[in-house]
């Protein structure tokens, strides 16, 4: 599959054809989430036949990301360049925030194309009816979320076991998904995984606050076009000592994105 651009970031396209019937539907919320479901069924049904790899995954993300552009969603991603630069050295450990179920859906079509990529996912995940089969074809790493030394141990014994396959992992550190970033809610199993792995980190700062968490159904709230969804990579970072560095670094980094993202929409508010 080829990278969604060949320049160092991309931004959703100043006009986005669309059909009358579609504009109209854009605006119910519903709309986008069939647009959605029915996605998901096609990769569950393509899972389940085996037959969903690595590249109908990239695939299914990008077509994912395309669908939230026809129901009014704006993207800017930004480090492009950092990934396509970084792929001869992976794999690598991602540490990205966690705001929305979006950026897990859109990451593989950015991540894919330049390296195999998994994530650390909640167990329930991998055991649901519509999301089981394709999450276990990824070979994911799961925690229970019931213990901070068992998803440890889990981290640390999967995580490596991939990273030296040469498949990079997707971690977020925050406990669940959340708009707000909390230093205290901020762990540190990324930076501990690739201390023992011996691999850089790449820090993902995202802002998919247009996907709501909060509606008739967890995970499902309402969409929010006015918000426009970044997604930002950080150059490799090699992790020294015990990493409280850059740990703090990489906290930073994503902390201050996201302010300066909800500022910048403030201003266009006025």
């Amino acid at each position: 599959m080829q990278p969604l651009s060949n320049t160092d970031h991309y931004v959703t396209p100043s006009e986005v054809s669309l059909s009358p019937l579609a504009r109209i539907l854009g605006r119910w919320r519903w709309a986008f989430y069939m647009d959605y479901f029915r996605q998901v069924l096609n990769a569950r049904k393509l899972a389940l036949a085996g037959k969903y790899d690595d590249q109908r995954w990239a695939e299914s993300s990008l077509d994912i990301l395309k669908k939230v552009e026809r129901h009014r969603g704006r993207f800017d991603i930004r480090g492009i360049d950092i990934l396509r630069d970084a792929a001869a050295d992976a794999p690598y450990v991602f540490i990205s925030n966690h705001m929305s179920t979006l950026e897990t859906q859109i990451l593989p079509s950015l991540i894919a194309p330049f390296m195999r990529v998994t994530f650390v996912v909640k167990e329930s995940l991998v055991n649901g009816w519509a999301f089981g089969p394709v999450m276990r074809s990824r070979d994911p790493v799961t925690v229970r979320r019931k213990g901070a030394r068992e998803d440890l141990e889990a981290v640390l014994t999967g995580g490596q076991r991939r990273l030296k396959e040469g498949i990079s992992m997707v971690v977020f550190p925050q406990s669940t998904r959340s708009r707000e970033l909390r230093h205290d809610n901020f762990n540190t199993l990324g930076i501990k995984l690739a201390l023992k792995a011996g691999v850089k980190v790449i820090p993902v700062a995202v802002k998919t606050d247009f996907w709501g968490e909060r509606g008739l159904f967890r995970g499902f709230g309402p969409v929010r076009p006015e918000r426009t969804i970044h997604i930002e990579f950080h150059a490799p970072v090699e992790i020294n000592g015990r990493g409280k560095r850059e740990h703090e670094e990489i906290f930073s980094f994503i902390s201050s994105r996201i302010e300066t993202w909800r500022s910048q929409e403030e201003k266009d508010d006025v």
